[in-house]
């Protein structure tokens, strides 16, 4: 039997050699870090506030008193020194990284919206002040120049070849501290977050606060593959879920704002809806899978070329995993250029082609519709009662299952049933009646002026 003091010893032993094998699977980022700091910067914004900017509307009288308004209108004019009570400066901070040895600079656009003065911290101490080239909203990114030359670069890489698990380190400035580095790993690829339709987000466990944003993310060979842009949190801090744009999606719009101070993208003119489970069993879909067309805009390029119904399997030759993966495909495609598109339409695999064109500067809203009732309700089926409107068949009244399981509201417009346009009342329930019990139907719902593709389990006593 083994001393107990030879057990303690042989167990210590035991545990040092576990703990420096580990330190050796664990990767250094030492050297990366020292590399690539210096073409990390720190990036400060001044926004002037003024009485116009200010509270003109939280400040006018609830009850449209003309008088309380003009006397607050008098109280906010600048008196004759030039100076104002209410006059001040909003600043900011944020990160960026030196795209090019000539002063361009990349951070993110929300870093630099609305900022009357930019001004670039460099990492041997020097600040620069720098201008605008040009901003993009819905991939947040933005370029900065400064009149400097000869500056340290980083090396872009592909965003594309990063695996879940990787390894990735971030250098920024959070809270204001400069070049901070943190590390994890990519946690996920091709996220989609609301109102980002346009990035496929890489999402990482590395700890990005206020201040990283705009700054690299690493992989291990000391390129960058993602801008940090956002966080998810419940607190305003770091709580393990980040996001960074892709490098394959930023260096074109970086090159772009470069050229032309503005991004042009692609478009073809549609919403599109993810496929749940049960959506896949309506269509006859071994596996959710692809973006479903929930609408076609009557101007796009897909008008006469994609339906209602359709499902987005593959664009330009790449595959469509969901929703979220279309726009950016769509968007890096060049003005003009034809596409094939594979789609599954009532079931069976096609393939079309449509001419790619540019995104409208403005937003394109859905379909509106047009309430206005007409009389001649019809009774109630699959536990709603509907109605003929000018705008179509509308929901009067949900008043059981499988229409409330579904999640259909009062006053949506149901315009197809079962792959089926509906055009009145009476059509709706004709082809309510035929639909087999058990069998799962989408229906597609026009609500707040889009459209959108709901799964609906048939029950046996839900046809009448």
């Amino acid at each position: 039997m083994l001393m107990p003091w030879l057990r303690g010893a042989l167990l210590a032993c035991v545990l040092a050699a576990a703990g420096m094998a580990l330190a050796r699977d664990l990767p250094q980022f030492t050297g990366l870090v020292k590399q690539n700091s210096p073409a990390v910067v720190n990036i400060s914004t001044k926004q002037s506030i003024s009485p116009q900017k200010m509270l003109p509307d939280e400040l006018r009288s609830p009850e449209t008193d003309e008088l309380f308004d003009e006397l607050m209108k008098r109280f906010l004019e600048r008196d004759g020194s030039g100076g104002h009570p209410f006059d001040f400066d909003s600043n900011s901070r944020g990160s960026g990284f030196i795209y090019s040895q000539d002063g361009y600079i990349v951070t993110n656009h929300h870093v630099v919206k609305d900022a009357d003065a930019i001004t670039i911290k460099l990492s041997d101490g020097r600040e620069l002040a720098a201008q605008l080239v040009g901003s993009d909203e819905r991939t947040d990114i933005a370029l900065l120049k400064v009149a400097a030359t000869d500056l340290p670069v980083l090396r872009m890489g592909k965003s594309e070849t990063l695996e879940v698990g990787e390894w990735v380190l971030a250098i920024g400035s959070p809270f204001g501290f400069d070049h901070s580095a943190t590390a994890g790993i990519v946690s996920a690829k091709g996220r989609s977050l609301p109102n980002d339709n346009y990035v496929p987000f890489i999402q990482t466990d590395v700890a990005i606060n206020p201040g990283n944003s705009g700054g690299p993310l690493f992989n291990l060979a000391g390129e960058v593959v993602g801008i940090n842009s956002q966080i998810y949190s419940q607190s305003g801090g770091f709580m393990g879920v980040s996001f960074a744009i892709p490098m394959d999606v930023a260096q074109g719009v970086i090159e772009q704002l470069k050229s032309n101070g503005v991004v042009s993208r692609g478009w073809i003119g549609v919403y599109v809806q993810d496929i749940s489970a049960d959506l896949a069993e309506s269509f006859d879909m071994v596996k959710p899978e692809g973006a479903l067309v929930a609408q076609v805009m009557m101007t796009g390029p897909a008008a006469r070329v994609l339906n209602q119904g359709d499902v987005i399997l593959a664009f330009a030759g790449k595959p469509v995993a969901n929703a979220g993966a279309l726009p950016p495909l769509v968007g890096n495609i060049p003005i003009g250029e034809v596409v094939a598109v594979e789609i599954l339409r009532q079931g069976k695999r096609e393939t079309v082609t449509l001419t790619v064109s540019e995104q409208p500067q403005e937003a394109h809203k859905p379909l509106e519709t047009a309430l206005e009732q007409q009389p001649a309700p019809m009774a109630g089926t699959l536990g709603m009662q509907v109605i003929d409107t000018e705008a179509g068949v509308m929901v009067e009244a949900v008043m059981g299952e499988p229409a409330r399981r579904t999640g259909i509201a009062e006053g949506d417009i149901i315009a197809q049933l079962d792959g089926k346009p509906i055009t009145s009342a009476a059509e709706f329930k004709t082809i309510a009646a035929a639909l087999e019990a058990g069998k799962t139907v989408a229906v597609l719902v026009q609500r707040d002026n889009s459209a959108r593709f709901l799964a609906m389990k048939i029950e046996a006593n839900a046809r009448e």
